[in-house]
């Protein structure tokens, strides 16, 4: 079956959340404007996520997974499933389901003209210290990136597969995916999308992560923007 559009689910002891995130994308799946598969990777979990993963898997022909040795990180786990893509698009969501899967279809209207389109939540329904640490941390990045993007920290993304693979992402660099395209000379836009009360499983992500965290990886972005390699191929032999 020829799948045009891959959906990368990070996994980290989420076993409360993966029967819901099982039947959701099932059913969105079914109304995909592109033809829809589904990767879990599982970033080195410690409860019973993986024996979930692997049951949900055996049911459904367009449900696969990677299964980390231990755990490394969400940067690590998108790469992964960046790597492993073998579809023309790629995008993610976040296994908390607080943006909602049917949204994809928003993103993908525009990514013909596009090659990253991110999401932008509108209404967040998460607690205040969290809101604020976002947009503090969303301020400082638009500082340092020029990218223009209100909320990149939005686990709900669509990028055309060439692009992600050139992406060379290090531990933080999740937050700095928009900017990572603009360094290709890729066009990004954010369109506004859900979003929901978190209703099973914990948050990983403190105020440190949110804050501290991506002050610090501004910095790594600067390096890697001054030494990146980007360039294109006029003409080869056949």
């Amino acid at each position: 079956m020829d799948y045009e559009f891959t959906i990368i689910v990070p996994v980290y002891n989420e076993e409360d959340n993966l029967l819901r995130v099982e039947k959701e994308l099932l059913k969105y799946s079914e109304i995909a404007k592109k033809k829809t598969k589904i990767l879990f990777v599982n970033d080195g979990s410690k409860d019973a996520s993986q024996d979930l993963i692997e049951d949900i898997s055996n049911r459904h022909d367009n449900f696969t997974f990677i299964s980390f040795a231990e755990n490394r990180g969400l940067s690590a786990a998108i790469k992964a499933g960046f790597d492993h893509a073998n579809t023309e698009l790629v995008g993610y969501i976040d296994s908390d389901l607080q943006t909602a899967p049917e949204d994809f279809n928003l993103l993908l209207e525009h990514i013909g003209e596009y090659d990253l389109v991110t999401g932008v939540r509108a209404n967040r329904k998460d607690s205040f210290v969290k809101n604020m640490s976002s947009t503090i941390a969303n301020g400082i990045r638009r500082a340092f990136t020029k990218d223009g993007m209100d909320d990149t920290g939005c686990p709900l993304k669509v990028i055309k597969t060439d692009y992600a693979k050139r992406i060379p992402m290090f531990k933080g660099l999740h937050r700095f995916l928009p900017a990572m395209i603009l360094l290709q000379n890729g066009k990004i836009i954010q369109v506004p999308v859900q979003h929901f009360p978190r209703v099973a499983g914990q948050a990983k992500f403190g105020v440190w992560n949110r804050l501290i965290g991506p002050l610090m990886d501004c910095f790594a972005y600067l390096w890697m923007k001054k030494k990146y390699i980007n360039y294109s191929v006029a003409k080869k032999s056949e």
